[in-house]
């Protein structure tokens, strides 16, 4: 795999050094496009039609510099962003940190973003390309009002996009996770449907929550009842968590910050069964945390997930992880017998809840 032979030279350079090389080579066109995926796997959620169900999560192309690239390494969708109003540094470097030894990450980047006039000018000039993108939103970080920071976003971003994410749930942004209460959700969706119908007031692109995997059972029954009758489209489950487990064996994983990757995989898979049973199933899921191979991607679908979403594996496994997930999943589809993944959603029998310590 020529990926293998890259990797130690992409890990000799820190973290974030090593990301914007990455990202620098896919924008400049340097990748190997993927095959083409079974039919098997195409999927029509919230009135989109995506060619497949594995997406990129929010934080590799944090400002769209690089969304035809991803897309031609076969993900059926990308999500870019955070993308805050104003253009904002984000926390002290260093703040992004690998734990090898985990397959994880922890960052603490603090919303680090060119802001929404970059953002926006770089996605009007591929606006007539294919391709399933969506944006995520945040709020800067010395804001006056956060819930005017979302109308911005959703303003700016509702006519270019095919679907907006709401991040309320990073660790990293000081009080962005209040607005996980229910009364926070319903004055801000309020707000941000308003927002969406005066900017595509004809068939505007479908609001997400990105909620958190640290949330309590009452917090998770609280959400769930707020995303029923606020106008939210879908939720995205789960973001990075504060907690750190005990079996955790690298030398960085107490570093302050989010942790995503293989260690979050258990907790966020029954927080989607959980959101899905809230939910009675009538809001559809996003599963994202620890996706390395068609099974974990099988194990969030038969949570409850419509679709799924990677990041951190691929700097462990690099980007022909795309291609394997998908030829693994319609695998396991044909071996148990689903026509469609929209069969496999919620297939899996219940089970305990499982939780972060």
């Amino acid at each position: 795999m020529i990926y293998d032979l890259i990797r130690p030279l992409l890990f000799a350079l820190d973290a974030e050094a090593s990301h914007r090389a990455a990202v620098g080579a896919l924008a400049a066109g340097i990748y190997l496009p993927a095959p083409a995926c079974d039919p098997k796997l195409k999927r029509t959620v919230m009135g989109i039609a995506f060619p497949n169900p594995v997406g990129l999560a929010a934080g590799f192309d944090k400002h769209a510099e690089a969304p035809d690239a991803m897309l031609a390494l076969g993900f059926g969708f990308v999500e870019l962003g955070t993308v805050t109003p104003r253009p904002q540094f984000g926390n002290p470097k260093p703040r992004l940190f690998r734990l090898a030894d985990d397959r994880a990450l922890i960052n603490r980047l603090g919303f680090n973003s060119e802001g929404l006039a970059a953002v926006a000018r770089r996605l009007e000039q591929r606006r007539a390309r294919p391709g399933i993108i969506g944006v995520n939103i945040g709020r800067n970080r010395e804001t006056g009002d956060e819930i005017e920071d979302y109308v911005k976003g959703v303003a700016a971003f509702a006519p270019l996009a095919d679907y907006l994410a709401v991040n309320i749930s990073s660790p990293n942004t000081p009080g962005l996770r209040e607005l996980q209460r229910k009364s926070a959700v319903a004055r801000l969706m309020e707000r941000l449907v308003v927002a969406r119908a005066q900017a595509v007031p004809r068939h505007p692109p479908p609001l997400l929550l990105k909620i958190a995997p640290d949330l309590t059972p009452s917090e998770r029954a609280d959400l769930a009842a707020a995303a029923l009758t606020s106008g939210v489209d879908g939720l995205i489950v789960a973001n990075t968590t504060v907690s750190r487990r005990a079996t955790l064996r690298s030398p960085q994983a107490h570093e302050p910050g989010g942790l995503s990757g293989e260690p979050l995989f258990a907790a966020s898979t029954a927080l989607i069964a959980d959101m899905a049973r809230l939910t009675q199933g009538k809001i559809p899921i996003v599963g994202v945390g620890g996706v390395a191979s068609g099974a974990d991607a099988y194990a969030k679908i038969r949570a409850g997930a419509s679709l799924v979403q990677l990041y951190t594996a691929l700097i462990y496994r690099g980007p022909g992880l795309v291609a394997k997930i998908k030829r693994e999943l319609a695998e396991l589809l044909r071996r148990d017998g689903f026509a469609t993944i929209g069969e496999a959603v919620g297939s899996a029998p219940a089970r305990k809840t499982e939780r972060l310590p």
